[in-house]
């Protein structure tokens, strides 16, 4: 049977003007970073399977991506970004003054569902701020995060506020086993009302049900909050997400904020408020991240911290895309000219020019015919002679 190459299943060329709108993306998230006073890290895009398992990180086993070294251990491609800057902060910058600011611009693994369409390598390009607890971290934070798509383009999208201790406060108002409690957390997280319903049904003797399967529901505007304390009583998580709406409001930023309650984030390190971006044209988050407290203590370095990540190639699936450069004249030219071919092809607008690999001049010609370009540029001692091609 003969091989026919092809892309992993999750993974996919990029080609042309889906490489330039990723570098735009890029560009502009790390231009905001630097210019917020935070510093590149890179750490290596392959890491032991361990780190993701052993400090509360939990990347969920079947979605790493894994390997063996050549010792035999077991290794990830990386599947996060946080759990690494997090290891670098506590450790090889453990003297480092508090709080640390930190940008990165990489791309995270994840072992994708057979036939359903995900992707495998996702390009992030995120921030981490370690060791400032509060409010005025989280208000940092999550403006950053506004400006961050403001930066990249984007005009039409929001912020989803949730808190991850508002989750474990409903549920620990029935009583129900660890698994289970684990299901409605799926349930809740999915938004999947029908199968919500019917799965608390075994519990609707238990008073806080109705409570639990709202939650749910808990989606919108600020009014979602009122909804919440009425339900749950008053909560510092509800208290505290009110404060840092009031706040982003005051700032001009209230426009871009919503709720979301039943935000169960996937990821298990987060202790404080979470948050996910939408865009519009996107069919997923562009922008996730949160509040992980407890992370950097795995690594010997108690710290609190809170970050967020931007997928880069959705957001740019969201923008127009870049008229497409094409070129305009091929240079031919002697060997002995190499140098003078290649300061001519600099000097014109980046793309429009190439040089010819011809060594006869009708040879250039017949390329520059088939490759459909209109201009021939012959290097010569006594200069450029421009020739217009013809069918």
């Amino acid at each position: 049977m003969r091989y026919i190459p092809n892309t992993p299943e999750g993974t996919r060329d990029r080609l042309f003007g889906e490489c330039q709108e990723r570098r735009r993306v890029q560009s502009a998230l790390t231009h905001l970073f630097r210019q917020r006073g935070y510093s590149e890290i890179i750490t290596p895009e392959e890491e032991f399977y361990d780190l993701f398992t052993s400090t509360g990180a939990a990347i969920r086993q079947e979605e790493m991506v894994k390997i063996i070294d050549r010792s035999g251990k077991i290794c990830v491609l990386r599947p996060d970004c946080t759990t690494p800057i997090a290891r670098v902060a506590a450790t090889r910058l453990k003297d480092m003054v508090l709080p640390c600011r930190f940008y990165y611009n990489g791309t995270v693994y994840r072992s994708s569902r057979a036939h359903m369409g995900q992707r495998s390598e996702i390009p992030q390009c995120g921030i981490e701020l370690i060791g400032a607890k509060g409010k005025k971290a989280d208000l940092e934070v999550i403006a950053t995060a506004c400006d961050a798509l403001r930066a990249c383009g984007l005009e039409h999208f929001y912020i989803e506020l949730g808190h991850a201790d508002i989750f474990p406060a409903f549920a620990r108002k029935l009583s129900m086993p660890e698994q289970a409690v684990e299901t409605m957390r799926n349930l809740v997280e999915g938004k999947n009302f029908a199968a919500l319903s019917d799965f608390l049904r075994d519990y609707a003797d238990q008073p806080d049900s109705r409570a639990i399967q709202r939650l749910a529901y808990l989606f919108g505007g600020v009014e979602v909050l009122d909804e919440a304390e009425k339900l749950a009583g008053e909560m510092p998580a509800i208290a505290h997400l009110r404060d840092i709406y009031h706040q982003l409001d005051c700032a001009g930023y209230g426009d871009y904020i919503r709720f979301d309650l039943g935000m169960v984030h996937h990821i298990d390190y987060y202790t404080g408020p979470i948050f996910r971006g939408y865009a519009e044209g996107a069919g997923e988050a562009v922008l996730s991240g949160g509040r992980y407290d407890q992370l950097c203590a795995g690594f010997g370095r108690p710290a609190q911290a809170t970050g967020f990540a931007v997928n880069v190639d959705v957001v740019a699936q969201c923008l127009p895309q870049p008229e497409q450069v094409t070129v305009q004249a091929v240079i031919h030219y002697p060997d002995h000219l190499i140098g003078k071919a290649l300061a001519l092809a600099d000097s014109k607008a980046p793309g429009t020019c190439e040089l010819s690999p011809c060594t006869k001049p009708e040879s250039t010609f017949r390329l520059a015919k088939e490759k459909g370009i209109p201009t021939v540029l012959i290097l010569s001692e006594n200069g450029v002679e421009e020739v217009q091609c013809h069918e």
